[in-house]
């Protein structure tokens, strides 16, 4: 039987063989090492799990962290400077701030043409009324709208000529044998407008010059009308063809129209007249009432504008 030393000698390596002793430690010590080395590097902060691994996936690292590097040191100053300042929320303020003062300066611009234009339409009725109306003199009755009123109902003869203000009883005084007299300076159709104390405003188509009858002679042609405002509107009323009552002019009246009452009568004075309807016309009463006293009467002529002096 082997004893207990026999039994452990046999398991244990032969002492006087040194290098039988030294390889299977060695090769056991390199295997512990090398397992713990693939071991421990997979969980450290390279991610290699062999030197070899490690040693593979370095230079992509090293690579990627050179090149970011490589592009932040190769920009100066300036540019990052430049960078900052052009950053989206700066350009975005600046665009802001842009749009708000182009925004200001365009509604001061546009309240500065409106109060530009509203002081020129201020200054119109005071400079340029007459050109812009084509009188020679202010009327106390004529307004842009019946202006372009008595345009459109003028005989083509006298349209786009020069109104000429031939008689105003504020300006020549109350006299009807005055205004025959200042309608012989033109020859043309004329136009007589008057008005009562109410704001009605009325008249009638005549022929310049006036010739008074010493007995009581129509006169005129199918193209007199009377007019009046106090409808609401410039109101003409041209002849029906009934009569040829067109008009009559003696030295103490002046009547337009016929058949029934006259459509418009004034008084030698020019204070006070009449209206009514009649036949000639087909008309209503001009005035506010049958009688009434007159505020103004104009009489109107038309001539071809003067040519202009250079």
């Amino acid at each position: 039987m082997y004893s207990f030393k026999d039994k452990l000698s046999h398991y244990l390596p032969n002492s006087n063989s040194n290098s039988s002793q030294a390889n299977p430690t060695s090769k056991d010590d390199k295997s512990l090492s090398s397992y713990l080395s693939y071991i421990i590097p997979s969980i450290g902060i390279g991610g290699s799990k062999t030197n070899k691994h490690e040693h593979d996936l370095q230079p992509i690292q090293s690579d990627c962290f050179e090149y970011n590097y490589e592009k932040l040191e190769n920009q100066d100053d300036d540019k990052l400077d430049q960078y900052v300042d052009c950053s989206p929320p700066c350009s975005m303020d600046l665009l802001k701030d842009e749009i708000i003062s182009e925004d200001l300066t365009s509604r001061k611009s546009s309240s500065s043409s409106e109060v530009f234009e509203e002081a020129n339409e201020q200054q119109i009725p005071n400079t340029s009324k007459k050109s812009v109306l084509n009188l020679s003199h202010d009327s106390t009755f004529i307004s842009p709208e019946l202006y372009e009123f008595f345009e459109s109902c003028l005989p083509n003869i006298v349209k786009g000529r020069q109104w000429v203000l031939l008689y105003s009883t504020s300006k020549d005084g109350v006299s009807l044998r005055t205004l025959i007299r200042k309608s012989a300076e033109l020859s043309c159709p004329c136009l007589l407008i008057a008005g009562d104390m109410k704001g009605a405003v009325f008249g009638g188509l005549l022929e310049c010059p006036l010739k008074p009858t010493p007995k009581r002679k129509y006169q005129g042609t199918n193209q007199t009308f009377v007019f009046t405002t106090i409808y609401g509107q410039p109101t003409l009323f041209r002849p029906t063809g009934a009569n040829r009552y067109y008009y009559m002019c003696l030295r103490d009246f002046i009547a337009i129209g016929g058949g029934g009452n006259y459509a418009l009568c004034l008084d030698e004075d020019l204070l006070t007249g009449t209206s009514g309807p009649c036949d000639t016309f087909g008309n209503k009463c001009l005035a506010h009432s049958p009688e009434f006293e007159l505020k103004n009467v104009e009489l109107w002529g038309f001539r071809h504008a003067s040519p202009s002096r250079g």
